[in-house]
C-alpha cells in the first residue's frame, strides 16, 4: 500500500523540486502536477507530486499520519483525526441527488 505524505516545496528545477518532508530535504517529481511555485504543498506518493494541495489539506495529512504512528509504536491516537471526530458522513452529489428526489433503491 502506497500513503500520500505532504510535502513543502523549497524550489523548483524544470519537473524536479526539492521540498520539506518531516524537516528533511527531498527530491520530488513534478510530471504529475504541472506548475508548482515554492511554498506551496503537494501531496506525494514515491517522491512524486500527484497534486498540490492547501496548506491546511497538508496539515490534516500529516496530523492523521503522526497518529497513525503513534498507534504503531503502542502510543495514543490523540487528536490526529479531530477534524473528522464532528463531521457528519456525506454522500457522493450524485446519491445525494437521488435521495432528494425519492428514490431509495439503485
Amino acid at each position: 500500500m502506497c500513503v500520500g505524505q505532504p510535502v513543502q516545496i523549497l524550489s523548483v528545477d524544470g519537473i524536479a523540486a526539492t521540498a520539506l518532508e518531516d524537516g528533511r530535504e527531498v527530491l520530488i517529481d513534478l510530471s504529475l502536477t504541472g506548475p508548482v511555485e515554492p511554498g506551496q504543498w503537494v501531496l506525494t506518493f514515491l517522491g512524486c507530486a500527484r497534486e498540490v494541495i492547501s496548506a491546511d489539506e497538508a496539515d490534516k495529512i500529516s496530523k492523521a499520519l503522526h497518529g497513525l504512528r503513534s498507534l504503531m509504536t503502542g502510543g495514543e491516537l490523540g487528536k490526529a483525526f479531530a477534524d473528522l471526530d464532528e463531521a457528519t458522513p456525506q454522500l457522493p452529489p450524485h446519491l445525494q441527488a437521488a435521495l432528494d428526489a425519492g428514490h431509495s433503491t439503485g
